[in-house]
């Protein structure tokens, strides 16, 4: 039986990697006054080359390459260029996507904007800190709210809760 979720982790798939060529684009920087900010030459200091290609010019990695799917423990997820806290690991959950997915964000860690790229509009989630890009956010996910914050994984960097 084919499900909603298995048709979108599909269609995901495709533009997924249509979209992972993004990775190199020259987009510009974030716009906004972020209270945390570096040059260019800082962030490409800091951030490994994909990080960097997602955070600051909203690439997309490739679905299903996260090191971050299989990440289960609890603890936080907090942007890998600023350190800011974005998504708790108690609202992760497994869209089936390729991407790491979140029902929630961490309230204040990250802020939306309007993405028109790809012929479609959609709502942007970037670092309420940095600016940086993470993902995108979709009204398919699971109770309580709706929603699905689809996160670059190359975005994020894991802390797990101490015993």
């Amino acid at each position: 039986m084919t499900t909603r979720r298995a048709i979108l982790g599909g269609l995901a798939m495709v533009f997924g990697g249509a979209a992972a060529a993004r990775i190199g684009s020259a987009k510009a920087e974030p716009k906004g006054n972020f209270p945390y900010r570096l040059t260019d030459a800082q962030w490409r200091k800091k951030l490994n080359p994909d990080a960097y290609a997602v955070l600051r010019h909203e690439g997309t990695e490739r679905p299903g390459t996260s090191r971050l799917l299989d990440e289960h423990r609890p603890g936080t997820f907090h942007c890998a260029g600023c350190d800011q806290a974005v998504f708790s690991s108690a609202t992760k959950f497994d869209s089936g996507t390729g991407w790491p997915s979140f029902w929630s964000a961490i309230k204040g860690g990250t802020a939306t904007s309007t993405d028109r790229t790809l012929g479609m509009v959609r709502v942007e989630e970037h670092c309420a800190r940095c600016g940086g890009h993470l993902g995108h956010i979709f009204d398919d996910g699971p109770p309580p709210t709706g929603k699905r914050h689809c996160i670059n994984g190359v975005a994020l960097t894991f802390k797990p809760t101490k015993a």
